[in-house]
């Protein structure tokens, strides 16, 4: 399979933020259906996270909220990309009030959830290594 500009961009973009990434999904996914795993980081990060226009502190609160007003079943990826905008330079309060403010489009079960997970990522930023 050759190399594509926005594959090469994407695992890139992906290994900076979520580094290993590519390879657990590789691991999770590919044996079932193989190509998954390059295919979600060279369109996801390759055509989207890298695209001009929104700084990475923007793209990660929009994706927060985005994941928020879809509910409980995104928490895996809500902590990804909570942290990947901690990450990014946003304070665990900006995010809290981009996922409270969810609350008027995706209701307050949703917000709840995503304030588990978001206190999940925020309680492993302050535990000691």
């Amino acid at each position: 399979m050759t190399e594509t500009e926005a594959y090469t961009r994407g695992s890139a973009a992906a290994e900076a933020t979520n580094p290993g990434l590519e390879e657990t999904l590789r691991d999770r996914y590919d044996p079932v259906l193989p190509g998954f795993g390059r295919s979600l980081v060279e369109v996801v990060y390759g055509h989207f996270y890298t695209r001009p226009g929104l700084d990475d502190k923007t793209r990660y609160l929009a994706t927060v909220a985005g994941l928020t007003v879809l509910g409980g079943q995104t928490g895996p990826q809500l902590r990804i990309h909570v942290q990947n905008a901690l990450n990014a330079g946003e304070t665990s309060r900006e995010v809290a009030e981009v996922i409270h403010q969810m609350a008027l489009y995706g209701g307050f079960p949703a917000t709840i959830s995503a304030l588990n997970a978001a206190l999940e990522v925020f309680a492993q930023q302050e535990a000691p290594e």
